[in-house]
């Protein structure tokens, strides 16, 4: 089936009125998209970025804009018509009906990371190249081993993995770190995440590759703000990892190295080009030696000792 999309440009002060007046024409279900409400969200949620794809900014610059969608048939054509005579300067496309729940697994394929690992989603056959598989499903969390600083991060774990190491993985996301410390033989994983959806994603991808809660445990947490959590995830990591952003890294610096054992790893990424020397900077007060800076696209990686 075939669906008309219907899109009309909207001062913002006028969107609710226009949906009703759209509503009462015969089109149901909006989709609005607004350049203050995109601005607005992203400057209260600060602590889960510090960089936006350009192309979702141009995407909402300047404007705002109310879609709906009509079945491309008699009756979709006849609210259409009645759209149109009332917003001449609406544009209108098509769009063919497909399996939106399952279609975006297409652009997942097995990916390989280091000299090591291979990241294979769920649905995909494992690839006979000698790598460790590290099974995942892409969900709606951070971590696919798509992205550059994942990537980065796990090859920087295969210099640092061994036999009976404890591993704490900070902003654990999807759990793909601490599940590949593991694959790589370390022997546990503690992980903690401010989305409280983290512990249940994390905890379903470990069993995707045969891992309980025995070898890796995820908690929910404000890692900054909740001095109690950090008491409870305790210390004597031999590894710690931190994919995250720039401005959680630099305040985590002061304290990470309450986490390790001594001459424990700090692993960290997600620091966008250009934030990288006050990143560093941060490391070093930390009490860190900087041992690797790598750098892919445009966001870098540190490997860091604790002196």
């Amino acid at each position: 089936m075939r669906w008309i999309e219907v899109c009309l440009d909207t001062p913002r002060g006028e969107i609710d009125a226009r949906c009703e007046e759209l509503a009462a024409l015969g089109a149901g279900g909006f989709v609005i998209e607004n350049e203050e409400d995109l601005r607005e969200f992203l400057e209260n949620n600060r602590q889960y970025w510090d960089y936006v794809d350009r192309e979702l900014e141009e995407r909402f610059s300047g404007l705002s804009r109310i879609k709906t969608y009509l079945a491309d048939d008699a009756g979709g054509k006849a609210v259409l018509a009645a759209i149109r005579e009332r917003y001449p300067a609406l544009t209108v496309s098509y769009v063919e009906d497909s399996d939106w729940e399952n279609n975006w697994r297409e652009y997942y394929k097995p990916i390989e990371v280091g000299d090591r690992l291979v990241v294979v989603p769920e649905w995909e056959e494992t690839p006979q190249n000698g790598r460790l598989p590290l099974r995942l499903d892409p969900g709606l969390i951070f971590g696919t081993g798509s992205h550059p600083t994942t990537r980065m991060c796990l090859a920087a774990l295969e210099n640092h993995a061994a036999p009976g190491k404890r591993v704490l993985d900070l902003g654990c996301g999807s759990g793909i770190l601490g599940i590949g410390a593991l694959i790589l033989g370390c022997e546990s994983c503690v992980g903690c995440d401010i989305d409280p959806k983290a512990p249940d994603v994390a905890a379903a991808n470990a069993a995707l590759n045969g891992l309980g809660k025995d070898r890796f445990a995820v908690y929910a947490g404000d890692i900054l703000a909740d001095a109690s959590l950090r008491r409870f995830l305790g210390s004597g990591y031999e590894i710690v990892l931190a994919n995250i952003v720039s401005d959680v890294i630099i305040p985590l610096s002061s304290f990470a190295g309450a986490f390790l054992a001594p001459g424990g790893v700090f692993i960290s990424s997600g620091v966008i080009d250009g934030r990288e020397d006050e990143v560093a900077a941060a490391i070093r007060a930390g009490g860190f030696r900087i041992t690797a800076h790598h750098f892919e696209e445009e966001w870098h990686c540190f490997e860091c000792v604790k002196e």
